[in-house]
């Protein structure tokens, strides 16, 4: 997908659908979404008896509120979609991505944080030798090639032996960031199956219409959840992709042939989806009980001005746009966990940190499903961003407010690469305001 930023991603959208700047920047994940390239993203074997998975007990508090805090989520993204975080580029030794890797959990410790959310499958690729999908490419250069070692078994082993908990990242249907079958390994499965693909915007993708897709990729992502003791599997903001100006996702022939029974092809859609997140929800317990879901959607479900249910936004829709129903998955609890991006600064007119927090933790009330919201660090610093950006103290301000409503239980920063360089010291003022003391994960 050349190396598109969520940033970018997000302007394109949302220019697309004439809105302003912010706003859409939520599609930074992986090529399109606003994480700085895909690669939240959003954005995931080998015996799988390592680590207790215990963390540190949590201590006296050191400041006000900190008492609180013995159990949350603070966690972050560590993306591998086109090198984004690990490994710094493709084709290094197995030891040299191995140190690289063990870096990034020995920075997330230092830190105080105590969850990775590892991307394991950053495009119909693995992570983990799977008998389903092809070595990534983002670790050799080549794609299918073998690269002498396992890094979601020695992710698991490595982040339990730390304390941390390892949450394995999937996209669930993205095929390639480049719109050429060819280009794929002989025996990948959208070679044998190009009627499963889609093209769009140069992009390849699975077509979530097709039931064979839905069944085959559920497959593919619970093979590791098997072999792997992995504490959670992980979904990104990627479901229909992102909309792009003058560009179609032609599912006429899918459409055809299974939407009879839908009002509309954007109902058949959102169906489609929600099929997907509920069975591979009961799949993952099926699979390994214990073992929890969760979801890191685009910030806004919908806008109130199209729904009195919505929030006060004026942004891209998660549920018209990506057809993603992301507020009646946690009402109806078929995700164990939700972690909106809200990637905008305090004050932000279309899409404002402080009204939106509020309106997700109100749908997340009583619901049993529990709420972490994504900050995107990334953006701290940045010089493409705006003022407020620009002031270190602006996350620790988000964790401030979040503080006031106790259905929030925890963060998750995008991405590891800034959790460890912190150009302006947004994370120091983040670990210096709100985790002097470690923390157990919100699970």
């Amino acid at each position: 997908m050349g190396h598109v930023t969520r940033r970018a991603f997000a302007a394109a959208a949302l220019s697309a659908l004439a809105m302003s700047g912010e706003a859409a920047a939520a599609p930074g994940r992986a090529g399109q979404r606003p994480r700085g390239q895909d690669a939240r993203d959003p954005a995931p074997y080998i015996p799988e008896a390592e680590g207790s998975g215990q963390t540190p007990q949590t201590t006296a508090a050191g400041k006000p509120g900190e008492a609180a805090a013995a159990a949350e989520m603070r966690g972050m993204w560590l993306a591998t979609v086109v090198n984004r975080d690990w490994p710094s580029r493709a084709g290094l030794s197995a030891d040299r991505q191995r140190a690289e890797l063990l870096a990034h959990l020995d920075q997330a410790v230092r830190s105080r944080l105590n969850t990775v959310i590892f991307q394991v499958r950053p495009a119909a690729d693995a992570l983990w030798p799977s008998p389903y999908e092809p070595w990534s490419q983002y670790l050799t250069g080549t794609q299918g090639k073998d690269p002498g070692w396992d890094p979601l078994g020695t992710a698991v082993a490595e982040a339990h032996a730390r304390g941390l908990e390892l949450h394995a990242w999937f996209n669930p249907l993205r095929v390639a960031t480049h719109g050429d079958l060819s280009r794929l390994v002989a025996s990948h499965p959208a070679r044998t199956h190009p009627e499963w693909v889609v093209r769009y915007a140069g992009k390849l993708y699975y077509n979530p219409g097709l039931p064979e897709v839905r069944s085959f990729v559920q497959t593919a992502m619970l093979d590791a959840v098997r072999k792997y003791r992995v504490d959670a599997v992980h979904f990104d903001d990627y479901f229909y992709p992102y909309p792009v100006a003058g560009e179609t996702f032609d599912d006429d022939a899918a459409y055809a042939r299974y939407g009879g029974g839908f009002a509309t092809r954007a109902d058949w859609r959102r169906d489609n989806i929600d099929r997907l997140v509920r069975d591979m929800g009961a799949g993952i317990k099926k699979a390994r009980p214990g073992t929890r879901f969760g979801i890191s959607p685009f910030g806004v479900w919908r806008n109130a001005s199209t729904d009195p249910l919505g929030s006060d936004t004026r942004a891209l829709q998660a549920y018209d746009d990506l057809y993603a129903d992301t507020r009646k998955w946690v009402r109806e609890r078929w995700v164990d966990y939700i972690c909106p991006q809200l990637y905008w600064h305090i004050g932000f007119a279309a899409a404002d940190y402080a009204r939106l927090v509020p309106w997700w933790a109100q749908v997340a009330q009583g619901s049993g499903t529990r709420l972490y919201i994504g900050e995107a660090l990334y953006r701290a610093g940045s010089p493409s961003q705006p003022a407020p950006w620009q002031d270190p103290a602006e996350l620790s301000r988000h964790l401030t407010l979040a503080r006031d409503h106790p259905q929030v239980k925890g963060h998750v920063f995008f991405a590891a690469k800034e959790v460890a360089t912190d150009p302006v010291g947004a994370m120091a003022r983040v670990i210096a305001d709100h985790y002097g003391q470690p923390a157990n994960p919100a699970s």
